[in-house]
């Protein structure tokens, strides 16, 4: 009886270790779409579980969206993705203001 186990990849061709690491590869990507998914949908029903309390909570949500957003956007759609980053910069700006109350 042999202690150590066989190792197939090595008895293998090269393409066969190849479409073997695709796989396995593929698969890993796959289970960790997977899992981003469900972290995704977990954080969604957290944002919209209640209304945002305070006006940094609010942004928080709408900075969400607006990633959202912007990673759908045609490439080519500059005005859009300025805009975005625009209203995130004034976020920062107002968030970062000390208000006079």
């Amino acid at each position: 009886m042999v202690d150590q186990p066989t190792n197939l990849d090595t008895h293998r061709g090269m393409a066969a270790q190849k479409a073997t690491d695709l796989r396995r590869l593929r698969s890993e990507v796959e289970a960790d779409q997977a899992a981003l998914h469900a972290r995704q949908v977990e954080l969604e029903d957290l944002l919209a579980a209640a209304p945002a309390t305070d006006w940094p909570e609010a942004v928080e949500k709408a900075r969400y969206l607006l990633g959202l957003l912007a990673q759908n956007l045609d490439a080519a759609d500059l005005r859009r993705r300025r805009l975005i980053d625009r209203v995130l910069a004034d976020f920062d700006h107002l968030l970062d203001t000390p208000s006079h109350d």
